[in-house]
């Protein structure tokens, strides 16, 4: 069976939106987005630890994520960046390694709003309907974590 095709024969891909208004400004959204130190205390899904994360910031520059799962296993999430707007947008590919197929492509924005951050994650050309969904459990649990650890610093002031 062959996947359909969007026009000029391309594969057929998905999109995913996954919004969230996080109570911090939108420099301290970006920068516990882009930041290794941060990282490691908020990312990944429920169940899941940041075990280690390298970011060039720079477009170009390569990130890479490790997600450890309890039973020990270790995913690893890689990329480039293709924007950076601090304190706005971030661009960026996103393969899950050993990276086989094409890799994917992850937009969030950070707009300012009276009560915070409007937080969006964009994530594009995903490949079937059944990774959409496990990519859209992953980003709601990622906001959970983001949420948590920039209330975490707000209470302990910075």
């Amino acid at each position: 069976m062959s996947k359909s095709t969007e026009p000029g024969g391309k594969p057929a891909t998905l999109t995913l939106l996954v919004r969230r208004l996080i109570r911090a400004t939108p420099e301290q959204c970006f920068d516990a987005w882009s930041r290794p130190e941060e990282l490691l205390r908020w990312w990944g899904p429920r169940s899941v630890t940041c075990t280690s994360a390298e970011v060039d910031l720079r477009v170009g520059g390569r990130y890479r994520i490790a997600n450890q799962f309890p039973d020990g296993a270790t995913l690893w999430i890689s990329g480039e960046f293709a924007a950076i707007e601090r304190p706005r947008k971030l661009m960026y590919t996103w393969r899950l390694e050993p990276g086989a197929e094409l890799p994917e492509q992850v937009t969030v924005t950070f707009t300012r709003h009276a009560a915070g951050t409007e937080v969006i994650v964009a994530h594009e050309r995903i490949s079937d309907a059944v990774k959409r969904d496990r990519h859209e459990q992953g980003w709601i649990e990622c906001l959970d974590g983001l949420e948590q650890h920039l209330a975490r610093c707000a209470r302990a002031g910075g």
